[in-house]
C-alpha cells in the first residue's frame, strides 16, 4: 500500500468519478470515499438531518460548507486516511479545498474532463437506475453549478502544481490507464 497518496477527483457530474474513484483507490490500496455517497447515507440514516438535506441533494444544490466539511472529515478519519485517499466529489469550492487542506491536505487533483454532452448521456442512463438528483432540470442546475466553480478551485491545484487534467471521454479503462500516468508523470508513481 502507497502511503500518503491523498488525491482529489474533480469533475461535472457524469465526468466518471464514481467509475475512477473506486478503481483508483483499488491501484493505490487507499480507500474511497465519495462525498454523495456519504451525504446520501447521512440523510437516510438522520430524520432531522433528511429532510433538508435530501431536498437539497435532490434539487442538485451545493451542500452547506460547514455539513459537507464535517462529514467528509468524519469519513476521513474514520477510514485513516494518514495512509492515503482517493475523495470524489469533495472539493466543490475553494472553501471547501482550504478545509480540506486543514485535516488531509491532497497531493493530486485530478480532473475528468469532458464535455457537457457526454456528461448528459452518461446521467440519463443513471437516472434510468433511479437516481433521483439525475432528472434531467437538475442535471442542467448542477452541471451550471459545476462550471461556476469549478475555475477558481482548478486555478487554486494548478498554482499549487498538483492540477492533473485527464481526458475523460474515453472507455473507463483508458481513463484509468491515464490517471496512472498522469501520477507517475507527476511524480505520484502509482
Amino acid at each position: 500500500m502507497l502511503r500518503r497518496v491523498r488525491i482529489v477527483l474533480l469533475g461535472a457530474p457524469g465526468s466518471g468519478k464514481g467509475t475512477q474513484g473506486p478503481a483508483l483507490a483499488r491501484r493505490l490500496g487507499v480507500p474511497y470515499i465519495s462525498s454523495g455517497d456519504l451525504l446520501r447515507a447521512r440523510a437516510a440514516a438522520d430524520p432531522d438531518l433528511r429532510r433538508g438535506l435530501a431536498t437539497v441533494l435532490d434539487r442538485g444544490d451545493l451542500v452547506e460548507d460547514h455539513v459537507v466539511v464535517t462529514v467528509v472529515r468524519d469519513a476521513l478519519t474514520a477510514a485513516g486516511a494518514d495512509g492515503g485517499y482517493v475523495l470524489d466529489g469533495f472539493p466543490r469550492t475553494v472553501a471547501q479545498a482550504q478545509a480540506l487542506d486543514e485535516f488531509a491536505p491532497p497531493v493530486a487533483a485530478v480532473y475528468l474532463d469532458v464535455p457537457d454532452t457526454v456528461a448528459r448521456r452518461r446521467l440519463a442512463r443513471r437516472r434510468l437506475a433511479g437516481r433521483a438528483d439525475d432528472a434531467v432540470d437538475t442535471v442542467d442546475h448542477r452541471l451550471r453549478s459545476f462550471h461556476r466553480e469549478i475555475g477558481p478551485l482548478l486555478d487554486l491545484y494548478r498554482r499549487r502544481g498538483i492540477l492533473l487534467s485527464v481526458d475523460a471521454d474515453q472507455p473507463p479503462d483508458a481513463v484509468t490507464a491515464a490517471i496512472v500516468d498522469a501520477l507517475a508523470g507527476a511524480g505520484r508513481d502509482p
